[in-house]
Parts: C-alpha cells; structure tokens; sequence
C-alpha cells in the first residue's frame, strides 16, 4: 500500500531536491517548490515549476527516498514531467495517415500495405511450379528424355525447365500482369476525390459556359471511369493534365467562344477601260508621224 502521508525526513530534503533539478536544467530554469508527493514509504517526489518558455505548465520532479531506519535521504531520479495545465506536443500520428496529396518529392518512395483497402489481388501468374517440388522434378526429367535436351551431371530435380506459353505470358503481353489492381473501395474514393476536386459542385463549373462532356480538348479514360472522367488537355485551363468530371466545365471550353476572323484588306481595284491619249509628232521628210513616249514634248523639225 502507498503511504498516503510522506516520509517526514524525505519531504524536508527539498534543499537536495532542489539541488538535483539544477544539476539537470539550464542556469535558471527552477522554480519554487510546489509539492511533495508520497509515491510509497520513504518514498517522496518534490515537485519544482519549470521556467523554460517552451515547456509552460511543466514541472520538475525529483524523488529521494531513504533505507529502513536510515536518517539518510537519498536522490534517486530526476525528470521533466508535464502538468495538468502543460502544453504539449499533438498526438503522435503516423506517416501513412499524416501523408498529404503533393507531399512527395523527386526520389521519395511511398511503400503500400499489403492489406491495403484501395488495391485489391491482381493476376500473378505464377503458373510455373516452384523449385525442387514433384512438378518440377517430372518436368526435369522430360527435359533430359529429348533427343535435344543437355543433361547436367546432377540430380534431376535441377535440370532446367523447358518455357512454355501460357497465360502469364498472355496477360504480360497484354499489360494485365500485375500482382494487385484498384479495388472497387480504391475506384470510388478516387471518383469521389476528382470530383471534389474538378467537379460540377466547383465554382468554377458553376460559371462555366459548358461541360467537359462537351469540350473537344476532353480525353476520354478508358475502362468504367470513362462513363464519368477524362483528362484536359487544353494547356490554358485551369485543369490541363487533370483528370475532371464529365459535369466539369470551365471558361476554356472549346465552343465556349469562337475568335472572329481578322478582317482582310480589300483587293486592290484596277481600272482598265480608261485609254489615255498620246500626242503625235509632227510629219518628218517621209511623211510619217511618231508617237511622243511618256514624258516627251511635241516639237517640230
């Protein structure tokens, strides 16, 4: 049982208390006494206030305790505990649940969890059996049975397996081979995350002109998310490179407005019915009249 009333001599070393909390704090940082606690017989903590501005409501608290029958008051530790009015740090949280959309940087790895609700089971493909089983040991040795087959001094259990088409080679080929995909909860938290995000309940849709359903820079994604989702690819907009909802609309749309052409100077006109008259020269010694050029007089011989 604790005793509820402290060891008298333990309770008056407040001075050997004191002295021990200076020893561990900055030059300063002790202030007055404001209890002694009885933690069990002989045994007493002093509480000291602790005056460093960054741990308000902090205080220090130094037990010292003493033998059966002993007049000795012994220290036994001294540590920095915080009050009922201390300030302190937010609840510990961990990374995976403090990690923000544009947190990571170049070179930064996000693991996943391999209970992760947003993915789910993929295709392995794993149709090849694994080393040193029953399968393999037969398919060893209808290796070393054909005519082309290399035996290898050893057991045949080791002997290498022939390749074989199968479905994993398929789906490979196909892209599908991939050990765990989206899961329907992984889909639908991402619906719901880019259609908060680019949605038709955003302001900028509620002023747009038209949706994107509509917008011929709208890439349509492929499979179930096409019925909702694309990506923009007017370089202009707010959302380029986006995935947005189809109900999304912005002032980028591309028959929201239609540039007029630039007017074109009219054709140069050139009136060709005027004749212009042109002066004669007069008759030289043969009787033959000349035309005067451009710029000539009318002179006479």
């Amino acid at each position: 049982m604790r005793s509820r009333t402290p060891d008298r001599l333990c309770a008056e070393a407040v001075d050997l208390a004191r002295a021990a909390a200076e020893e561990a704090a900055l030059p300063g940082m002790v202030g007055d006494h404001i209890d002694a606690v009885a933690d069990g017989d002989r045994v007493v903590t002093h509480l000291f206030a602790c005056n460093e501005p960054g741990y308000r409501g902090w205080r220090w608290a130094v037990t010292v305790a003493r033998a059966s029958r002993a007049k000795i008051v012994t220290l036994d530790e001294t540590v920095l505990l915080p009050g009922p009015d201390a300030l302190l740090a937010p609840e510990w949280v961990p990374w995976s649940e403090r990690l923000r959309p544009g947190d990571m940087g170049p070179g930064d790895l996000l693991p996943t969890e391999a209970d992760d609700l947003r993915l789910e089971a993929g295709f392995s493909g794993d149709d090849a059996p694994p080393p040193n089983s029953a399968v393999a040991e037969g398919m060893a040795a209808e290796v070393a049975d054909t005519e082309d087959a290399t035996v290898m001094p050893d057991s045949p259990a080791i002997q290498p397996a022939p390749d074989r088409g199968g479905i994993a080679a398929v789906a490979e080929e196909l892209g599908m081979r991939r050990a765990r995909v989206l899961s329907r909860y992984g889909l639908h938290t991402a619906a719901d995350r880019w259609e908060e995000a680019y949605g038709a309940k955003t302001p900028m849709a509620q002023a747009a002109p038209a949706t994107c359903m509509t917008c011929g820079f709208l890439t349509p994604l492929t499979g179930s998310l096409r019925q909702a989702f694309g990506v923009c690819a007017n370089e202009f907009a707010p959302a380029d490179g986006r995935v947005v909802s189809l109900a999304y609309g912005c002032g980028a749309h591309s028959e929201a407005a239609v540039m007029p052409k630039p007017p074109r100077p009219a054709a140069p006109v050139v009136d060709e019915t005027v004749v212009e008259p042109l002066a004669l020269r007069p008759e030289r010694d043969g009787g033959s009249v000349e035309e005067a050029g451009p710029g000539e007089e009318l002179g006479h011989s």
